[in-house]
Formats: C-alpha cells, sequence, structure tokens
C-alpha cells in the first residue's frame, strides 16, 4: 500500500502533455467537446471501451475485457465530489451505446468516437485510460494506463490516484498549494452528493464548501503546476507516450 502511495506520489509531479487539437464526440445531448466531457469538473479519465461493428459480442455487448472492466466501476458521486468526471468512449453510435447500458445496467457517461482521438492517444488498437486535467479552456493529458493497469481500475482510489490531483488528502504527498482535506471529511453517503458533488446540507445552507476549498487553493495551485510543467517542458500530443 505504501509503495502505491509512493507511486502515486511520483505520478503526481510528472510533466503534462498539452491538448491543442479539437475534438468532436457524439453525447446523449448532441455534439460535444473533449472540454464538454469535463462536466464543469477540473480533472477526467476517458476509458476507451471496445463496442462497435467487428468487436466480438456486438452488436449485443461490448467487448468481454471491457464489460468486466465496468462491471466494476463504482458510484461515481464520490469521484465527482473530487472535481473528478469519468467517461466512457466507443465507436458505437449513441442508439446501441444507450441500449447497451440499459440492458447491462451501466450509468457512466458513454461517448461516441468520431475522429482521431483514439488513434492520438493509444486506444485505437487496445483499450486504455487516459487522464486529463482543465485549466480554464486548456486542457492537458496528465497520465495513461492500458493493458494489464487497466485491471486495477474501477474503485474511487484507483481513479483518483490516477489524476493529477490524487485524493486530495491531507496525508497525501502532494506539491505545495494542491487543494487537500483532512482525511474521511469529504465522506458521504452517495445519494447525499448534488450533482455538482457537494452535499445537500451544504447547499441548504447556501455554501459550497467543496469548492470552496479547491477554488481557495486556486490561484496558488495554478501557479505550482504552471512552475513543474515549464521547468519539465509541455509535452505535445503525438510525442510518444509511456505507458503501464
Amino acid at each position: 500500500m505504501r509503495a502505491r502511495d509512493a507511486l502515486a506520489a511520483e505520478r503526481r509531479r510528472m510533466p503534462w502533455m498539452a491538448v491543442e487539437k479539437a475534438y468532436e464526440f457524439d453525447g446523449p445531448g448532441g455534439k460535444a467537446s473533449l472540454l464538454d466531457l469535463f462536466d464543469g469538473r477540473r480533472q477526467l479519465i476517458v476509458y476507451r471501451a471496445f463496442f462497435e461493428p467487428g468487436v466480438f459480442g456486438w452488436p449485443e455487448h461490448a467487448c468481454r475485457g471491457c464489460s468486466l472492466g465496468a462491471d466494476q466501476v463504482g458510484n461515481l458521486a464520490h469521484l465527482n465530489a473530487r472535481d473528478t468526471t469519468l467517461a466512457y468512449a466507443s465507436r458505437a453510435p449513441q442508439a446501441d451505446i444507450v441500449r447497451l447500458k440499459a440492458r447491462m445496467g451501466w450509468e457512466m457517461p458513454w461517448y461516441t468516437l468520431t475522429d482521431s482521438f483514439d488513434s492520438d492517444f493509444g486506444v485505437d488498437e487496445w483499450h486504455g485510460h487516459n487522464v486529463f486535467f482543465r485549466d480554464g479552456e486548456r486542457v492537458f493529458r496528465t497520465y495513461f494506463i492500458n493493458a494489464r493497469g487497466d485491471e486495477a481500475m474501477g474503485t474511487t482510489w484507483s481513479y483518483l490516484d490516477a489524476t493529477p490531483l490524487g485524493r486530495q488528502e491531507a496525508w497525501e504527498d502532494s506539491p505545495e498549494g494542491y487543494p487537500q482535506t483532512p482525511p474521511y471529511h469529504w465522506w458521504r453517503w452517495h445519494d447525499e452528493y448534488t450533482a455538482e458533488g457537494r452535499t445537500r446540507s451544504e447547499v441548504d445552507r447556501g455554501g459550497d464548501r467543496r469548492r470552496s476549498r479547491v477554488e481557495g487553493s486556486e490561484e496558488l495551485l495554478g501557479s505550482r503546476l504552471w512552475e513543474t510543467n515549464s521547468e519539465r517542458g509541455f509535452g505535445r500530443i503525438g510525442q510518444r507516450r509511456d505507458r503501464s
């Protein structure tokens, strides 16, 4: 466990790759950009699932491995409460995705790939998780996991550990200025969160403690992130990608 924590701490110090190309997806509400997939949150994890013509199981099922992984995904309210969105993406049309989700009981957001997103991010021939961070209108790719690395994904903790901000708890070894709160402080029953990640009691009081904690550190956080990545040099999409 301590080795995993140490690895996550190193991950939070890795350089980022600037995403300078515009991508378009089809979603339940129509056309969507990569920024739209964040759903207003700061962090985004996109899993490339294989559900499309030519994949074993089509059109009744997605591939067996991707389906097993989807069965492991926990309640996303906890992930959203940490300013993080999980989304799935496949080549299948939205009508087929909606049908599949209803059949299998899956609730994660699931988009249709329409361009070179999969080939640009190393998931055109194999499944994988790409992690992104949003700084205003700018998007950066911060991490990539595929192959057996995907097997560990599915819990709130495994997703947060893959993000640049981590679990955002005070015990973590993170760069100065990263948003952190005491352990357990933010945990809630999943039906107590609102869509924005706030608790219902916070809404009733007219406050937003989660966002005030994050935004209160925004200036220092942004400064630290820019400093860290400018020292190491921003990558650009199309360079060699590290895989684990």
